[in-house]
């Protein structure tokens, strides 16, 4: 595709799944109380604290620490799958009735971070909410993963401490879904919109305050219903843009700990050589790198067009260029060992971009010829990207490729 400028990433054409790195100080041999960190973070929270209303981990990952979910992953454990999964605010669960319903049986005596009890009735507003019910008593300003929720038939609360999820037909990755990190249970007598601005939560820490542009900071939450938890009494997350400035950072002790993903592996090895006392740790971050083109629109309404650009694209020399290796190729699913329904490596080098980089290239430019583009009769086009150094990496590698066909 000649001549590409920077410009947008608009389709669904997942590139990798990364295996990230994590910065962390050397770990004591058992838990001390007290003291607090200040962790890295790339951006200003966009959406305040609001997870429901986004769709960036740059959200997710400073407002966590307000929040439980019903369930999560087990954080000790290196993949995360059904088998991983543990109760936060649910104590237990059961599947009934031929996997058609999830009861939820709650945790007693926990409270938010105003002191108001937490009961199956800020569980039943969360979720009415979230898969958009006519009865829903909250609105959210934008509901990015109402789909998740399709399936759920009504939401019950038959008492205090029930929740029953009605399902129209069996579906045991729901529960996959109430773990992941964007699934927090909202206070039903707080706004939604409130929650842009400020945070109550059940979850370890209470907000202490958030200075746009600057950083989040969390104190310890006496009432936490976790006996002894947490250790610290406090976190602070401190908004760095610039990548050499969150590296300075780091090596001058200004940050205890890394956004994970965020931080390179070579910035990283060089780090832990300036640095003894650092622990680098590779951890499995489930995200993928994506282009989303817009179907819609010359010159992607052509699926010719869209196929070019997978084919166009190698992505091993991606991983090399951008991620110094510190990724797996995995097209749509997650690939092995993090996702148990990954591709085996011959299934994967026959998908559009995962072969032969000579060979997908030429199939790419034959394809754009079928479509009416040659070097008499280029295409330009624009790629769009956030501000963040890893995503401008990708777009530039991308770019590139483009160009070669």
């Amino acid at each position: 595709m000649r001549n590409c400028r920077l410009t947008t990433i608009v389709g669904g054409l997942a590139l990798v799944g990364l295996v990230g790195t994590a910065l962390t100080p050397a770990a004591a041999q058992a838990p001390k109380s007290g003291g607090a960190i200040n962790i890295m973070l790339r951006e200003d929270l966009s959406q305040g604290f609001a997870i429901h209303e986004t769709a960036t981990i740059s959200v997710v990952f400073p407002a966590s620490p307000c929040f439980n979910n019903l369930v999560f992953f087990d954080p000790l454990k290196s993949v995360e799958s059904a088998d991983t999964i543990i109760g936060e605010l649910a104590e237990r669960w059961s599947w009934q009735d031929n996997y058609r319903n999830l009861v939820f049986f709650l945790r007693k005596n926990v409270k938010w971070h105003d002191g108001q009890p937490f009961t199956s009735k800020d569980v039943k507003f969360t979720f009415d909410m979230l898969r958009g019910a006519p009865e829903a008593q909250g609105k959210l300003r934008i509901n990015p993963r109402k789909d998740w929720y399709a399936n759920v038939e009504a939401v019950e609360a038959p008492d205090p401490h029930t929740v029953v999820f009605r399902l129209k037909r069996p579906q045991p990755s729901l529960l996959a879904m109430l773990a992941s990190g964007y699934t927090p249970v909202y206070a039903a007598h707080i706004p939604p919109a409130s929650y842009r601005t400020g945070c109550i939560g059940t979850g370890p820490f209470k907000l202490k305050e958030w200075r746009k542009g600057e950083f989040v900071e969390y104190v310890k939450n006496p009432d936490y219903f976790v006996k002894g938890r947490p250790y610290l009494d406090g976190l602070k997350y401190i908004v760095i843009v610039e990548r050499g400035t969150r590296t300075a950072a780091l090596q001058a002790g200004q940050l205890d700990v890394a956004m994970p993903g965020e931080t390179t592996k070579t910035a990283a090895e060089q780090l832990k050589k300036a640095v003894p006392q650092f622990v680098v740790t590779p951890v499995a971050t489930a995200v993928t790198d994506n282009i989303i083109m817009n179907a819609k629109k010359a010159p992607f309404d052509n699926a010719k067009v869209r196929l070019a650009v997978s084919y166009a694209i190698d992505r091993r020399a991606l991983i090399q260029a951008v991620h110094q290796g510190a990724a797996v190729p995995g097209a749509a699913m997650a690939p092995r060992p993090y996702g148990v329904w990954g591709l085996l490596e011959k299934d994967l080098a026959a998908l559009p971009g995962y072969g032969k980089p000579e060979d997908m290239k030429v199939r790419a430019r034959t394809l754009l010829a079928e479509a009416g583009i040659t070097p008499q009769n280029p295409l330009r086009v624009e790629m769009a990207t956030r501000a963040i150094a890893i995503y401008v990496d990708m777009a530039s590698f991308v770019i590139n490729e483009l160009k070669q066909v």
